[in-house]
């Protein structure tokens, strides 16, 4: 990567992974491609995701209350591109393998770890929403090393979406 100062290649540089979030309500199913995911808690087990409110899957979210968070490996781009498109277009559950965990969202299998969750609370942030989520299983599907945003260059568009300089985002 060259030098910049762009916004957005400065961000990149922020470690993150990346996931798939997959929500359910009933026999709704969905997942998309996130990189805001950390850990909040060690007691209880508190995992923090962000997704904007205006995504099919957060709807389905709201409506069901439980997710799985998976960890995608260096090796799985193709994935990441998959469950980055958006929501209603494709079938995203058409790709990978898929079990159900014990609240009832889909884990996927594929993944080098998949964190079954309930939600436990909403905090608006921006135009996104912070979804904090109790993990109640974690599952080790397999080893890799994780896949990081920096990775994945503009996969996600998000290039487009930062302001031209910080100061355009600060108010008085």
């Amino acid at each position: 990567m060259t030098m910049t100062n762009h916004l957005a290649d400065c961000c990149r540089l922020l470690t993150h992974g990346v996931y798939v979030i997959a929500v359910n309500a009933g026999v709704k199913r969905n997942a998309f491609t996130a990189a805001w995911v950390m850990q909040a808690s060690f007691d209880p087990l508190l995992l923090v995701f962000s997704i904007n409110p205006d995504h099919y899957s957060y709807e389905l979210l709201r409506q069901g209350e439980t997710c799985s968070i998976n960890v995608l490996a260096h090796d799985q781009l193709d994935l990441a591109a998959h469950f980055s498109q958006p929501g209603i277009t494709c079938d995203k559950m058409s790709l990978g393998a898929w079990e159900t965990g014990r609240s009832g969202a889909p884990l996927l299998l594929d993944a080098l770890v998949a964190f079954d969750c309930r939600v436990s609370h909403y905090c608006a942030a921006g135009d996104h929403v912070l979804v904090i989520c109790q993990v109640i299983e974690a599952r080790a599907l397999r080893a890799g090393t994780p896949l990081l945003y920096s990775d994945t260059a503009d996969l996600d568009g998000s290039r487009s979406l930062f302001p031209e300089k910080i100061d355009a985002t600060i108010t008085q």
